[in-house]
């Protein structure tokens, strides 16, 4: 267990936490949430024991080990697979000793420590780090490369590696998506899943906290408060007692006689903070979580762009890749006004090279990339980040696109993405990645774009801000292509998928959980095998009969999809229906003497509704767990 008790923690002389209490218990798996720069990384400093509390008491247990990623990577000569072993300390002390008892020839030592390596698996270790190194995306031919010859995001996913590797009691992780793709997110999932100890985590990717952590630590106003449940049901209470807290004031409000002019202008601006507009299809929603963003400092949005051409932007025959082989062949498609794309497939097929071909970035190979007359293209990548001007300021920035802009409109801008005050004069030198990344998207932004290409523009974005940005795209009137490990953002801005993979483009038919499957299905197929030989399925016989087995397992899933399907839809209605509700008791007005049969009404719909919600979740729970069963059948 561990315990803070009215702790503090400062920064200078800044205060990060002061005077709270919380308590993990051992086995908990919980996510940290909150704004850049409130203290989830001195938190965990704290933990490893980097830095004291300056106030207060901090109680773990002296022999919990720990386990977290490192941000310093040397440029070693070791393999990555050594590497990783190193992370498996207590199997490196162990090997350390057996060779000096070796050296000694000290039999009965050499013995006992071999039935201590035996006892921690110490020799499958190899196996397990090859599993992580492929889980993570690394290929068979990757592992015995030396360290110093990986790009940094692939050292940092070397460092997770390592950090998955040791045998801990408390993992802490922060941010471990960021140098991630799809694939491997997915996979890293399913691990944490099956972790026994206790994981602190800190992720700005909703949908990863959803399934990894049963329980939200929410930094907010240098206090910790523990929420119980995942990510979505973390914001769902916030909502709610926020929404508590409106209605408390507004009664407060109207039984004082005399209202100051101060409270009238507060209240009319949190209620236009509230009303965000968002796309149809996932208005409803977006009307729900909305209250637990009202204290968000961004709020942006994109005008209305140019009248694009149709096409936009064609790809006649294209061939595309770098030195050697093609990495994209045969490449046909059109980019028309309205199209909301989402690329998937693995990390390596193509998809950021494809995005920079459309952009202009990169020049085919071979065939043609025609540009419609007055398209106006928003690029975002993780490159541009680098090309910020460093010695300039946000507003200078600003400045170079539109100089004969007034600075005060130019300075209202900034502020919708957080560049308020003394940081819009700032040099942007010293600015977090998250800092540059809000910069580059408020430039784009800025030229009202008519086709959007957005290569992972959520990497080092808080929570706060991927909301802002996914609320201005579902509004964003433009053409768009996106890729993101961010499968919030994938789900509620994108219409369609198309999949890149095995050098080719095609549509994906299907949604992101039908991804999922396939990418399982994918990466078993390429696990090791036995010979054929040796299995009996070398005849022709045997391959009919596996082709007939897979057609059966195809037909028998078929009704648990439409199951799982109908399910889904009606559950998306009872849940507009439950917030058209919950709305209506939120009204003060509803608890008003005269009203009581109105309430009555209403508390025993939202009881009737949550028990059918409960019972339709119920069903979709096992359905889903039945249609997964069966696609995991070999």
């Amino acid at each position: 267990m561990i315990s803070l008790r009215n702790l503090s923690l400062y920064r200078g002389s800044q205060p990060l936490l002061q005077g709270v209490d919380l308590t993990v218990h051992a086995g908990q798996k919980l996510g940290v949430v909150g704004p850049n720069g409130s203290g989830k990384s001195s938190l965990f400093a704290m933990l490893r024991g980097e830095l004291a509390p300056d106030a207060g008491d901090l109680d773990m247990p002296t022999d919990l080990v720990i386990a977290h990623v490192a941000q310093e990577t040397p440029a070693l000569e070791r393999s990555a697979l050594d590497y990783v072993i190193d992370g498996d300390q207590e199997l490196r002390a162990l090997e350390r000793e057996l060779a000096a008892a070796e050296a000694a020839g000290d039999g009965r030592r050499i013995a006992e420590l071999h039935a201590q390596l035996d006892g921690i698996q110490g020799y499958t270790a190899p196996v397990r780090a090859a599993e992580l190194l492929h889980g993570l995306g690394f290929a068979n031919d990757d592992q015995q490369r030396p360290v110093k010859s990986f790009s940094g995001g692939w050292r940092m996913r070397l460092n997770l590696a390592q950090a998955l590797m040791r045998r801990s009691d408390l993992l802490l992780l922060d941010e471990p998506t960021n140098h991630l793709d799809l694939e491997a997110v997915l996979w890293l999932e399913q691990w944490l899943k099956r972790y026994p100890g206790t994981l602190l985590l800190i992720s700005h990717d909703r949908d990863f906290l959803d399934a990894c952590v049963d329980g939200i630590i929410h930094l907010h106003d240098r206090k910790l408060v523990l929420y119980r449940g995942n990510y979505s049901a973390f914001e769902r209470q916030r909502a709610e007692r926020l929404a508590q807290q409106q209605a408390q004031y507004e009664k407060q409000q109207r039984e004082i006689a005399h209202l100051t002019r101060f409270i009238e202008r507060f209240r009319a601006k949190a209620t236009k903070a509230r009303a965000a507009q968002s796309r149809l299809k996932a208005l409803e929603r977006m009307e729900r979580i909305a209250p637990a963003h009202v204290d968000s400092p961004f709020r942006f949005e994109f005008a209305e762009p140019p009248r694009a051409p149709d096409p936009i932007v064609t790809l006649d025959q294209v061939e595309l890749g770098y030195d050697g082989a093609p990495v994209l062949q045969g490449l046909d498609l059109s980019i028309r006004p309205g199209m909301r794309i989402g690329l998937l497939g693995p990390n390596g097929a193509g998809k950021s090279t494809l995005v920079r071909c459309l952009a202009g970035a990169l020049a085919p190979r071979s065939g043609q990339r025609l540009l419609g007359q007055g398209t106006v293209i928003g690029y975002f990548e993780q490159h541009q980040l680098e090309q910020l001007d460093l010695a300039a300021s946000p507003l200078l920035h600003l400045q170079r696109l539109a100089p004969e802009v007034d600075v005060q409109r130019l300075r209202d801008f900034l502020g919708g993405f957080g560049f308020s005050g003394d940081q819009a004069l700032a040099p942007v030198g010293p600015f977090s990645g998250g800092e540059k990344a809000r910069l580059v998207l408020a430039l784009i932004v800025w030229q009202r774009p008519n086709l959007l290409l957005l290569d992972e523009p959520t990497n080092h974005l808080d929570l706060e801000m991927r909301h802002a940005l996914t609320v201005a795209l579902q509004s964003y009137q433009g053409a768009m292509v996106l890729v993101s490990h961010d499968r919030h953002l994938l789900t509620t801005t994108t219409d369609e998928f198309w999949l890149v993979a095995d050098g080719q483009l095609r549509p994906f038919d299907g949604d992101l959980g039908d991804y999922q499957a396939w990418v399982a299905s994918r990466n078993k197929a390429a696990e090791p095998v036995q010979p054929a030989a040796a299995r009996g399925e070398h005849t022709a016989q045997a391959r009919r009969e596996a082709r007939r087995r897979e057609a059966e397992r195809r037909e028998a899933a078929r009704p648990l999809q439409q199951r799982v399907r109908q399910l889904d839809r009606e559950l998306e209605e009872l849940a507009a229906r439950l917030a058209a509700l919950e709305r209506e008791l939120a009204d003060p007005a509803v608890y008003e003497p005269g009203r009581k049969t109105r309430l009555a009404e209403l508390l025993q719909a939202q009881g009737e509704l949550r028990k059918r919600q409960e019972s339709l979740e119920e069903q979709w729970l096992e359905a889903q767990e039945q249609l997964e069963a069966l696609l995991a059948q070999s």
